[in-house]
């Protein structure tokens, strides 16, 4: 998603599910070796991180090549949204140049935008059967991230580069790779070399402006919602509520959600949470809202902290700006609306000034509410499921960093102080502008520290924590970490390369209702991690919707049933995840 994943709580997007049979009723967790260890999933033979690149910067002065007539036009319509008018731009271009790789290019970049992930896939793989262009691996990069394959898209741009072309795109794609590996400075170094290259492409342009300063993103929405660009129905909604949010809070003229407690770690207990007397169905935590207490569903697979109507009601939460909520499930999107709570308490944390989803529903997904385990980002999160406990601990240190002040990240707030103390430092220097100072003084790239050599580098998209997952013998997909889905699942695209599918009477139920069309994976066998566990009769349900919004492929769930057995560490920061099986819990 564009404006949606920044928006407030990045709430836009709710993975959760449930799910529930018709033909039975649901049975205890059984006891037994539901996980074992085993070898883990294999890393890509070059280390994203520090792959090379040159040249490592292009010049700033370098001209931008002319453009055939017909090709700016069908350039131009895409950039304007008219994606039926840009291909038959770019088909007509072919009638008289039937090898063009700018037409092959702009046609799969085109059908990328209007989610025809397969289409795209076989224009590239025609126009290469017609040329090795690089303008065609470049388009072929873009369709291989879409399907969730990163490592081999970086690969296409990296080797673009490495080759001597100056483009604007590539670089544009690896500062998406940098950034779901947590390469953030890396990330914007690129995505800022991109814009200086292509400063009128939009797609180029909306994420790079995502790193600017609040007061700049205010600026560029407005101009942006008063014009024409690229952005669907949903985008266009999206950056409008988000723009409407960081007027009313620059009205409020209150500062940014913050920590207040002066606490470093803290451990709280998981809270059983039982559909019947023997069955669990999730681990909740004690969340007090201005001083009411409640029990929200600890769910690593949704966003900030999201709860039903009546409860927002009772603890008096300030409403500020309407808005919507979606995730798994056919009603589509939700009546919800942002409001601000004074205090949130959480064991021995207190937040004030701090924004909450509140959904216009008796219910959010048959629970009171949600929360998700990224607002602990600034923390290394211990999910220690055997002992039903959360412990937060402070993250390692990374070489030179100063002491920071841990915070509930329950909104994108980029205006710190740090980021302006940088800018006014610089103001006098003439060759950088002070907001790029203090944009580049919030980004970091990825720290391992020697404690943590043995996590596992998983991709970050968001909210969402996508751990590379081996089905079978096929080559690694994502699967998204869930612990608000009951069991694990998969797509039914993903199931078919390895086991056979068929219809299914479970039921599934998400955000945004129950999932029409529900199927059963005979037998999957899934690696990741250091972990290895056998599922049979494998709940499959199409997850095209939630891959469409992060921009990549998610093959599946990894979901309670699995993940109870396991004490389970996330590193937000850093994109990194640690499984550990407990042996003498298995059987509880």
């Amino acid at each position: 998603m564009r404006h949606c994943v920044r928006l407030v709580l990045r709430l836009s997007l709710l993975a959760s599910v449930c799910f529930a049979q018709t033909s039975a009723k649901q049975e205890p967790i059984p006891a037994g070796s539901e996980t074992s260890a085993s070898d883990p999933v294999s890393q890509p033979s070059a280390v994203s991180e520090t792959v090379s690149l040159t040249p490592a910067k292009p010049l700033r002065s370098l001209p931008q090549p002319e453009l055939e007539d017909p090709l700016h036009a069908a350039l131009e319509l895409y950039r304007k949204g008219d994606f039926d008018g840009a291909i038959s731009s770019y088909r007509a271009l072919l009638q008289t140049n039937h090898n063009s790789p700018e037409a092959f290019a702009g046609i799969a970049r085109v059908l990328l935008k209007q989610k025809k992930v397969d289409q795209a896939s076989t224009t590239i793989a025609d126009g290469l059967k017609l040329s090795d262009s690089y303008q065609l691996h470049v388009a072929l990069g873009e369709v291989l991230f879409r399907q969730g394959r990163i490592y081999p898209a970086e690969h296409e741009w990296a080797t673009v580069i490495n080759s001597g072309h100056v483009d604007a795109r590539s670089y544009f794609g690896l500062s998406r790779v940098r950034n779901a590996l947590a390469m953030y400075k890396t990330g914007k170094e690129m995505i800022d070399t991109a814009h200086e290259l292509a400063p009128d492409d939009p797609d180029i342009t909306d994420a790079w402006e995502a790193t600017l300063s609040r007061a700049e993103q205010l600026k560029y929405l407005e101009t942006m919602l008063a014009g024409q660009n690229n952005w669907d129905a949903n985008e266009r909604e999206s950056a409008k509520t988000y723009l409407q949010y960081l007027q009313e809070r620059a009205k409020l003229g209150s500062s940014a959600c913050r920590l207040v407690s002066k606490v470093t770690k803290t451990e709280t207990p998981l809270i059983r949470l039982l559909s019947d007397p023997e069955y669990v169905r999730g681990y909740g935590l004690n969340v007090s809202l201005n001083g009411h207490k409640n029990r929200l569903l600890l769910d690593t697979g949704a966003s900030g902290i999201v709860v039903k109507r009546s409860l927002a009601e009772h603890a008096g939460v300030r409403k500020i700006v309407e808005t919507n909520v979606w995730g798994v499930g056919d009603k589509g999107k939700r009546n919800a609306h942002v409001g601000i709570v004074d205090r949130i308490k959480i064991g021995e944390l207190e937040f004030q000034n701090c924004p909450i989803e509140v959904m216009e529903a008796r219910s959010v997904a048959e629970e009171d509410g949600l929360i998700g385990t990224d607002v602990f980002e600034d923390f290394l999160v211990d999910i220690d499921f055997p002992h039903e406990k959360l412990k937060l601990s402070e993250l390692p240190k990374r070489p030179g960093e100063a002491e920071t002040q841990p915070s509930l990240k329950a909104e994108d707030d980029s205006d710190t102080e740090d980021s302006d103390s940088a800018g006014k430092n610089d103001a006098g220097r003439k060759d950088v502008a002070p907001t790029t100072i203090a944009a580049n003084s919030r980004f970091h790239d990825r720290y391992i520290a020697p404690e943590m050599q043995s996590f596992t580098r998983v991709f970050r998209f968001g909210h969402d924590v996508l751990v590379p997952t081996k089905i079978g013998n096929v080559p690694s997909k994502l699967f998204l970490l869930d612990t608000g889905a009951s069991s694990n699942c998969i797509s039914p695209a993903a199931a078919r390369e390895v086991t056979k599918v068929q219809n299914s009477d479970t039921i599934v139920k998400g955000i945004s209702g129950s999932v029409r069309n529900v199927y059963s994976a005979n037998k999957a066998v899934l690696t990741f991690g250091h972990l290895r566990q056998e599922n049979q009769d494998m709940i499959a349900f199409d997850t095209t919707d939630l891959s469409d919004a992060e921009g990549t492929e998610i093959s599946g769930f990894l979901g309670f049933r699995l993940l109870r057995l396991l004490d389970v560490k996330i590193d937000y920061r850093d994109a990194l995840v640690d499984f550990t099986s407990d042996l003498e819990h298995r059987g509880r």
